[in-house]
């Protein structure tokens, strides 16, 4: 009567598998979404640089024709810089946002992985009860003489 057992033991070791595959595979689908937030969140950090940007360019032209200095020269100069300044700093922000993104899409990626792994060890193990469960009943079976002694 051991392969009854067996036989349980291996529909229980499949429906882990499977379990354990859609554990992974929702561990993925968080991931892809931590990674659709932080591009997100870029894209909003980025329009909330570019406001404060726009009102610090509009306050310092602002005092600076109030000081009763023109725009041109060292002045210009000055806000020429802060632009290019203020584009290096949004194309940090992109590329920082891009690489934690293909990060979380790489560990999605390796979630699934591991949930194939888990389903597959799942099979295997089953497998081997089915093994055990077949090999318990060879040996039932020889020993009340049904197989072999005919």
């Amino acid at each position: 009567m051991g392969f009854v057992f067996d036989i349980q033991a291996a529909k229980q070791q499949s429906a882990l598998g499977k379990y354990n595959q859609q554990v992974a595979n929702r561990n993925a689908v968080v991931k892809e979404q931590e990674a659709e937030a932080i591009k997100k969140q870029t894209e909003f950090d980025i329009v909330k640089f570019d406001q404060q940007f726009e009102q610090l360019t509009g306050e310092t032209k602002v005092a600076t024709l109030k000081s009763g200095v023109e725009l041109s020269g060292s002045a210009l100069n000055i806000l020429r810089y802060n632009a290019e300044q203020a584009e290096i700093q949004k194309d940090v922000m992109e590329y920082n946002s891009q690489v934690a993104q293909s990060q979380k899409i790489e560990q999605a990626n390796f979630a699934r992985i591991q949930g194939v792994i888990a389903k597959r060890e799942g099979r295997i193990a089953a497998l081997g009860s089915y093994a055990r469960a077949g090999e318990s009943l060879l040996r039932t079976g020889q020993a009340t003489g049904m197989i072999g002694g005919w």
